[in-house]
C-alpha cells in the first residue's frame, strides 16, 4: 500500500449488485487500487441481468436476499457500506447496520424502465412505484453517487436533495489496454445490449447509407427483432465472452457509442465508450451533455447529433477515408482516458468520497 494514505480503511461492498456488470467490477478494482480494504457482502438476485421488474420469480428471491443482508454480520472494523449497482432495494437493509452509506446508484430505475426501455406507461402503477423506490433509496443514503455530472443533477432533482456526487465509469484495466492498430479492413463496431438508449435504428440506417462498409454488432436484448431486417453489410453476433471484447476493439476501424434521443441517453457515457478509448480505438458517439463532460468533437472522438443516421454515416466515412485522422483521434482518446478515467484516477475519487462520510 502506498504511503500517501493516512490509514487503511475497510469498506463493505453491500447488496444484490449485478456481480459481472462493469460498473461494479470497476468500482471494486478502483477502491482496492486506492488502498482500501474491501469486504463483499453480496446476495445474488439479478443473475447478471437487469431484471428490475419484480416478477413472481424474482420477488421471493429478492425478499430472501434482503432479509439475509439485513441480518448479515458486518465486522466492527468495516468503516462504511458502499451499496452496489443496482441497489435501490438494498439501501434499507444497509441502514440496519448503522454505518455510513455510500450508494453507487449510477442511474434511476424509473428512467431506465419507463423513459428509456418503455416497459411501463409513465402514469401506470408500476411506474409510480419505481419513482417512489428511487426517491426513497436516494434519500436514504448518506452520499449518492452517479456516473456523470448531468446524471447527478437529475438524481438530485428526483430525490429532492441538494447534492449528488459523480464518478466516471472507466474500464477494467485487466482487460482494456492500448492495443488498437489500423486495420486492413475498416469495420464499424458496436457492442452492447440492444435497448432504445443505444439508438440501434440510427446505426442500422447509417449502415444502409454505407453499403460498402462492413458493420459488426455484438450483443442482444430488447430490440433483437430489429436486426431481422438489417442491411446485408451488418453482421450480428449475439454473444461473445467478455474477456474477448478487447480484441474486438483492437480490430475495428472505429467503435460506436450511443445515439438514442431520450433524456437518459443525453446524460450518460456508456461502458463501451470508456472501453473503446482505453484500447485506443477511434470513437463516434452522440453529441450530448454527458459525452461532452469527457470528449470534444474532433479532439478525441467524433460527436454527431443523436438520432441522425446521415451525420453518423458521414462521420464513419470520414474515418475510413482518412486513416491518419482515425489514428489521431484514437491516440487522443487514449490520452483522455489516462487523464480522466484510469483506475488510479477513479480510485482516488472514490476514496475521497468514502472518507467524506466518515
Amino acid at each position: 500500500m502506498s504511503g500517501q494514505y493516512r490509514r487503511l480503511m475497510k469498506v463493505g461492498y453491500f447488496g444484490t449488485w449485478e456481480s459481472r456488470y462493469p460498473r461494479n467490477e470497476q468500482v471494486l478494482a478502483s477502491l482496492r487500487g486506492a488502498g482500501l480494504e474491501v469486504a463483499e457482502f453480496h446476495s445474488d438476485v439479478w443473475r447478471d441481468e437487469h431484471k428490475f421488474v419484480l416478477s413472481p420469480a424474482t420477488l421471493p428471491r429478492l425478499a430472501r436476499a434482503e432479509a439475509s443482508l439485513a441480518f448479515r454480520r458486518i465486522p466492527r472494523d468495516v468503516d462504511a457500506l458502499l451499496v452496489g449497482y443496482p441497489g435501490q432495494f438494498d439501501v434499507p437493509a444497509a441502514k440496519t447496520h448503522g454505518r455510513p452509506i455510500v450508494f453507487n446508484a449510477m442511474v434511476s430505475l424509473y428512467e431506465t424502465l419507463v423513459d428509456d426501455r418503455r416497459r411501463f406507461r409513465p402514469s401506470s402503477l408500476p411506474a409510480r412505484a419505481l419513482h417512489a423506490i428511487d426517491r426513497f433509496a436516494f434519500r436514504g443514503a448518506d452520499l449518492l453517487v452517479s456516473d456523470t455530472r448531468a446524471n447527478a443533477a437529475a438524481m438530485a432533482e428526483l430525490a429532492g436533495i441538494e447534492h449528488v456526487e459523480w464518478v466516471f465509469v472507466g474500464a477494467e484495466e485487466r482487460l482494456f489496454k492500448p492495443t488498437w492498430v489500423q486495420p486492413e479492413v475498416f469495420t464499424v463496431l458496436f457492442v452492447g445490449k440492444l435497448i432504445p438508449l443505444h439508438g440501434l435504428a440510427t446505426i442500422l440506417e447509417a449502415a444502409r447509407l454505407l453499403p460498402e462498409i462492413p458493420f459488426r454488432i455484438v450483443g442482444s436484448g430488447q430490440q433483437d427483432q430489429d436486426l431481422e431486417r438489417r442491411p446485408k453489410n451488418v453482421e450480428h453476433v449475439s454473444w461473445i465472452d467478455y474477456d474477448s471484447l478487447p480484441a474486438e476493439y483492437a480490430a475495428a476501424g472505429c467503435a460506436l457509442g450511443i445515439f438514442g434521443t431520450s433524456m437518459k441517453a443525453s446524460r450518460v457515457i456508456p461502458n463501451k465508450v470508456f472501453q473503446a478509448i482505453a484500447t485506443g480505438a477511434p470513437v463516434i458517439t452522440a453529441d450530448t451533455e454527458g459525452a461532452r463532460e469527457l470528449l470534444a468533437n474532433d479532439r478525441d472522438a467524433l460527436l454527431v447529433p443523436p438520432g441522425d443516421p446521415v451525420a453518423l454515416a458521414d462521420a464513419i466515412k470520414s474515418l475510413r477515408e482518412d486513416p491518419s485522422r482515425a489514428a489521431r483521434l484514437g491516440a487522443a482518446g487514449r490520452d483522455t482516458y489516462e487523464r480522466e478515467a484510469t483506475q488510479a484516477a477513479l480510485g482516488a475519487k472514490w476514496r475521497s468520497l468514502v472518507e467524506s462520510v466518515l
